[in-house]
């Protein structure tokens, strides 16, 4: 038996207590000690007033332990805060989302034999997921796609060194850089100018959804995927599908100090307490987990006993349906009776520890050697049409050093000489910038330009128009010269 080790453990909501109870039902039989130090989140925390979904005992345990094993936490609609699994996440920073499918025997889908084996790594706390969302107006909401450097680097650091801690030999990175050229171009760039540190690992980029179409076509091509948070979300769940679905898909949540291993799968309340649920996913993060410990025997152990079972023909109502598919106890049993059996023609992968990224704990990682502020983009909520406000705009700014370029309404130019085709809604962006092309403003002018437009006008929101090193830190508008 191994020494003992503690790890904070979450039964979850809904069927969570059932698959967590079968993975360390098999965990145990392996005999490595683990201690199993229960403590709760998720749903039935919100129920009692706990506004974030994860209470201080929790916390203070995850501190201690530095692993956790979660079942499925449930959201309720109409109280509570943010969901307890991203709460989670931001709490401890585990800003790596680790999501591996794989073939399995006995699961049989349409792409069976092509010897699926691939890996999604999603930046796990950043971009849209950043949760920063607001009205602009009555009708118009905005959400904020935030991605840093310091971000970029960590999440593609830890692909790579992934990559190596199982052998693996190709990473794509995913983004719609095409797009989003400073925010999903963060990651391209950063990828492009870490990856000739690993020239042992192919590495390509393309873009995200030319990548879901891909592994809908060709899955096989792909060994790992390093992508942003919504994009790795929405493909990691498609890969899962190639592979048999959720109740075959693991994960781990990694971060510099703190590692939480979890199913994919919601808590499917309809399904609790019927014992008839499909543990897999949850046992196998839990041989995620076991690799993290350096419990690399006891690992490999449970990954074979899963593939054995599953080869034998045990399959749960979520494969076979609920009426004739194995019991969830029954099938922990088969599991566990299948510990040391070895099935051939199914790499199992050891993987050796990954080397963790540790953060810079400077917050200031791009320092650039000038900068200059031009102009601002002012948000007004308006009915007026641009034909109209524009006009207004330009007498109210007549004799300043201020001029307005453009206006545009959601990204498109509409004033002046325009896109006249474009639907109108009442939030125009309104862009001011120096009437010297080589001159700077500063903050006071920018002070002075809110003060004389809010006499008549609504504004909603600002953005500076800054120039780093010579480059513009802002893009156009659809149809701006």
């Amino acid at each position: 038996m191994s020494t003992h080790r503690t790890v904070t453990v979450i039964p979850g909501d809904g069927i969570g207590p059932e698959c967590v109870q079968a993975a360390i039902e098999i965990v145990d039989a392996t005999g490595v000690g683990i201690h199993w130090e229960e403590r709760h989140a998720g749903e039935r925390v919100f129920r009692q007033g706990i506004a974030s979904g994860v209470p201080k005992d929790t916390i203070e345990s995850i501190n201690r332990t530095r692993v956790v094993l979660k079942g499925p936490l449930g959201t309720p609609v109409g109280y509570g805060e943010k969901s307890a699994n991203v709460t989670l996440r931001k709490l401890f920073e585990t800003y790596a989302n680790i999501r591996p499918v794989r073939e399995l025997p006995g699961v049989t889908t349409r792409y069976s034999g092509l010897g699926i084996d691939l890996v999604v790594v999603r930046e796990n706390v950043e971009d849209l997921y950043a949760g920063i969302e607001h009205m602009q107006t009555p009708g118009v909401a905005q959400c904020l796609k935030l991605i840093s450097r310091k971000g970029c680097e960590k999440i593609v650091r830890l692909a790579f060194e992934y990559a190596r801690s199982e052998g693996r030999r190709s990473i794509a990175c995913a983004t719609k850089s095409n797009i989003m050229k400073f925010t999903e171009g963060e990651l391209k760039r950063t990828f492009e100018r870490i990856a000739p540190e690993y020239p042992d690992i192919e590495s390509w980029h393309v873009i995200i959804d030319n990548c879901a179409h891909q592994l809908v076509k060709k899955p096989e091509q792909f060994d790992v995927i390093v992508t942003t948070n919504m994009n790795g979300d929405i493909i990691s769940d498609l890969t899962s599908a190639l592979v048999g679905g959720l109740g075959f898909a693991p994960s781990a949540n990694l971060g510099s100090d703190v590692a939480i291993f979890e199913a994919v799968h919601g808590s499917a309340p309809k399904y609790a307490g019927r014992n008839v649920i499909n543990p897999t996913a949850l046992v196998l993060s839990s041989v995620m987990m076991l690799k993290h410990l350096g419990e690399y025997d006891a690992a490999e152990t449970v990954e074979h006993a899963v593939l054995a079972t599953l080869q034998q023909g045990y399959l749960t109502g979520d494969v076979l349906g609920y009426d004739v598919g194995m019991p969830t106890s029954e099938y922990t049993k088969a599991i566990i009776a299948n510990l040391g059996e070895r099935v051939g023609g199914y790499k199992v992968r050891r993987g050796k520890p990954i080397a963790i990224p540790q953060p810079d704990r400077n917050p200031v990682t791009v320092v650039p050697g000038t900068r200059r502020l031009i102009g601002t983009d002012v948000f007004l909520e308006s009915g007026q049409h641009p034909s109209t406000l524009g006009p207004i705009l330009e007498q109210l700014v007549e004799g300043t050093p201020l001029r307005l370029k453009m206006i545009s309404n959601r990204g498109t130019k509409v004033y002046p000489d325009g896109n006249s085709n474009i639907d109108i809604v009442d939030q125009h962006r309104c862009r001011f910038v120096h009437r010297d092309d080589q001159a700077a403003i500063d903050h006071a002018a920018i002070r002075h330009l809110l003060a004389a437009l809010e006499t008549d006008h609504r504004w909603v929101h600002v953005e500076l128009l800054q120039e780093f090193d010579g480059e513009p830190g802002y893009t156009k508008a659809q149809g701006e010269d």
